[in-house]
């Protein structure tokens, strides 16, 4: 039987449901089922989903934190312990740093840790053989390097990314280079988001 991984960067997919698709509030059981409804489909034998891993990072908090961070930071924390609840789903955290403030005077925030845990765990399923595919929702050219990594160990790779360029600010959703190594692409269209609405 062939097993599949799906890899969800939660910050891509939280950017994608609000800047281009008005907010949609995503169900991940259901995101889990239909991407490996769709992979089955597409693949001639028995398909088994080995887990689900979910990487984004808590809020950040200064120091003492503000009552309002107090509450995102808890809000985040009890979401990441539901989305651990749900069957074969495993969350790992990376940490938002601040650096620094924009012209506007908005904070700068950068996710760090998250390409590097994403890209550990899809090598080490690959090199271990744990996995046939592996379903990637993701935009960012760092993890070429494990991309390639996985279809050298022969796992098909899945890229789930959104439109090409946003209607919104004419921006690419992804990194071109990452969508050319997948071996397989799927759009994630308002309609798909909306199959997987809560």
């Amino acid at each position: 039987m062939a097993r599949l991984a799906i890899f969800i960067d939660g910050a891509y997919i939280d950017a994608l449901a609000m800047k281009e698709f008005a907010g949609i509030k995503i169900d991940y059981a259901k995101l889990a089922d239909e991407i490996t409804r769709i992979v089955a489909h597409a693949t001639p034998e028995p398909l088994d989903l080995f887990r689900t891993y979910y990487y984004n990072c808590l809020p950040y908090q200064s120091n003492p934190p503000t009552s309002e961070e107090r509450v995102r930071f808890a809000n985040a924390r009890a979401f990441h312990q539901a989305l651990c609840r749900l069957k074969r789903f495993e969350v790992r955290e990376g940490r938002l740093a601040l650096r620094g403030r924009d012209a506007r005077g908005e904070p700068i925030f950068e996710q760090k840790r998250i390409d590097l845990l994403l890209g550990i765990d899809l090598a080490l399923l690959c090199g271990k053989h744990q996995i046939h595919h592996a379903a990637l929702i993701a935009g960012d050219s760092d993890l070429l390097p494990a991309v390639e990594a996985a279809k050298l160990e022969g796992v098909t790779v899945w890229l789930l990314h959104g439109p090409r360029y946003s209607p919104i600010d004419g921006k690419s959703t992804y990194h071109f280079d990452l969508w050319e190594h997948a071996d397989e692409r799927i759009e994630l269209t308002q309609e798909f988001l909306l199959s997987v609405e809560r």
